[in-house]
């Protein structure tokens, strides 16, 4: 795992979110050289890759603690739903 990787891996989702935003907003600003751009999207890449490996897992989660005993549904819950 190279340096980066390795530092995206340590990122909280919240982290992750914002730094993805800020490369978002960079790349959109238009005032970034070529080679920078292409250095920009890749972290962004890896940074979106963590973000939906975190969602991911948080979903996986949620799943299972809606299960019965048995491994099926007790019921379906939006992920929003109040109190619950």
């Amino acid at each position: 795992m190279d340096e980066s990787a390795a530092e995206i891996a340590s990122l909280s989702f919240e982290d992750a979110l914002r730094a993805l935003e800020d490369v978002v907003r960079k790349l959109e600003g238009g005032d970034v050289p070529l080679d920078d751009s292409i250095a920009l999207y890749e972290r962004g890449e890896q940074l979106r890759k963590h973000c939906q490996a975190r969602l991911d897992a948080a979903q996986a989660r949620i799943e299972k603690i809606v299960q019965k005993a048995d491994g099926t549904a007790a019921r379906t819950a939006p992920f929003d739903s109040p109190g619950d």
